[in-house]
């Protein structure tokens, strides 16, 4: 762990901005519950993201979209009160800003109200600057979203690696710069070519987190359960599994139903 990371008791914009500054890479994962996120917050994390990523890995959906205000803030809520240290940035969901900045901020304050968190993400470029900019007037640092954006799936009718041609790489730059100006303190960049990364991190002076956007960008995220390998299906090239846990959970469970039915466990040691 290099020095800012070290020597800091809370993370805040103003720190991942001196990250950036100083070329230190910035580490988030998402996080939905108490547990996990107390652990990760003791591991060092910088950023936790309670992601709409919850509407699939905690509620089954196939879908970012289903997931209500209601559902991210309990989420949100339970994951702040695990954390000492790191930042947390919780998601606007679907239908809770699109189209109506007012709307936008009504949600924010709720988020902040009710959770205690730090920051909200939101996703989109030029079609959201008058929300980004509403949230932030109101004192709530704002996280953009940019090229793979989950909410617009049914758009896009594919999880493919976005903003490969130059018209919609160009768009992105741009997105990027408007959402820096509106007063973001950073972008998460996903799905997007590697060179392309390094452009919008080059040409930003707030820092860019990636999610299978090349290392040139100044952080990168993971969905907790791709990383510890608790999902078996979602094998993308950018990810890296740093546990297997789906098989390691599996084979426990399997032992201790086998001690159960085999009138092993309890044994004499462990009752009373």
């Amino acid at each position: 762990m290099s020095a800012v990371n070290k020597e800091i008791k809370r993370i805040t914009t103003h720190v991942l901005q001196k990250m950036k500054t100083d070329g230190e890479k910035i580490s988030m994962l998402t996080a939905y519950d108490f547990s996990m996120a107390r652990i990760f917050d003791d591991a060092g994390i910088d950023i936790l993201l309670v992601g709409d990523s919850a509407s699939n890995v905690m509620a089954g959906h196939e879908t970012t979209l289903p997931i209500t205000l209601d559902q991210m803030i309990y989420h949100a809520a339970s994951v702040v009160r695990a954390i000492k240290r790191s930042f947390v940035v919780v998601d606007l969901p679907f239908g809770s800003y699109q189209g109506n900045s007012k709307e936008a901020l009504v949600s924010t304050i709720r988020i902040m109200k009710e959770t205690g968190a730090h920051g909200v993400k939101i996703e989109g470029g030029e079609e959201i600057i008058e929300s980004v900019k509403r949230i932030i007037s109101a004192g709530v640092p704002v996280m953009g979203h940019l090229g793979l954006t989950p909410q617009s799936i049914y758009k896009f009718g594919t999880y493919a690696v976005r903003a490969t041609d130059d018209a919609e790489a160009e768009k992105l730059i741009r997105d990027a710069q408007l959402l820096q100006e509106a007063g973001a303190f950073a972008i998460v960049l996903e799905k997007i070519p590697a060179q392309l990364g390094k452009r919008v991190a080059e040409a930003l002076t707030i820092p860019t987190i990636g999610i299978g956007a090349g290392k040139y960008v100044d952080g990168q995220v993971l969905v907790m359960h791709d990383m510890l390998g608790i999902n078996k299906e979602f094998k993308p090239r950018f990810l890296r599994r740093y546990l297997d846990l789906y098989d390691q959970i599996l084979g426990a469970t399997k032992k201790y139903i086998t001690d159960v039915k085999g009138k092993d466990f309890p044994n004499d040691n462990e009752q009373y």
